[in-house]
């Protein structure tokens, strides 16, 4: 968390250092996917992450914290002013697999709400939403809809039984 916060804080003062782990634990140096979350007053100001582990966590949680804050598409740039108002999570991701199902009913009863992040792939459109999100959206037609929204797709899409969803666990932190 403290290296998610310095990178963010670090790049909107020029003053400040990212204090970065003195002695790094094979935990960290080991190749993870990860998201790092802004949210200010309860809603969410910014969400970049990594699915895939292309990356060591402790490079992967800066760069992700200095995108959620400063390159987040749906979101202008974080502002110095806002840095106390802003709360950070750190998710940190397992390797995706492959759900497989054989029906829209099958996708549905596979799927554990609140433990399972879900990507849905179809051709060039993809999306996640991490385990986190089945808080605001608890029931999987919702989730399932959303996301394929998300992706660019129609609503539906996840019944048409063409689409890759892949699942996830994270283990997420917050301050």
């Amino acid at each position: 968390m403290a290296l998610a916060r310095s990178a963010i804080t670090a790049e909107l003062d020029k003053t400040a250092s990212v204090q970065r782990p003195q002695k790094v634990s094979e935990a960290l140096k080991e190749k993870r996917g990860c998201f790092v979350t802004l949210h200010k007053k309860g809603r969410l100001r910014g969400c970049i992450g990594t699915i895939e582990p292309v990356r060591s966590l402790v490079d992967n949680v800066e760069a992700n914290a200095r995108n959620a804050a400063f390159s987040d598409p749906r979101f202008p740039a974080l502002t110095a002013d806002e840095l106390p108002e802003i709360d950070l999570e750190v998710s940190v991701l397992t390797v995706p697999e492959i759900l497989a199902y054989k029906d829209p009913i099958e996708l549905k009863q596979k799927l554990v709400p609140g433990a399972h992040g879900v990507i849905i792939t179809r051709g060039w459109h993809s999306a996640t939403f991490l385990p986190q999100v089945w808080d605001q959206l608890p029931e999987p037609e919702t989730f399932l809809s959303h996301l394929c929204r998300k992706a660019g797709m129609d609503r539906d899409c996840w019944q048409a039984g063409d689409v890759v969803v892949k699942v996830y666990r994270a283990e997420y932190f917050s301050e």
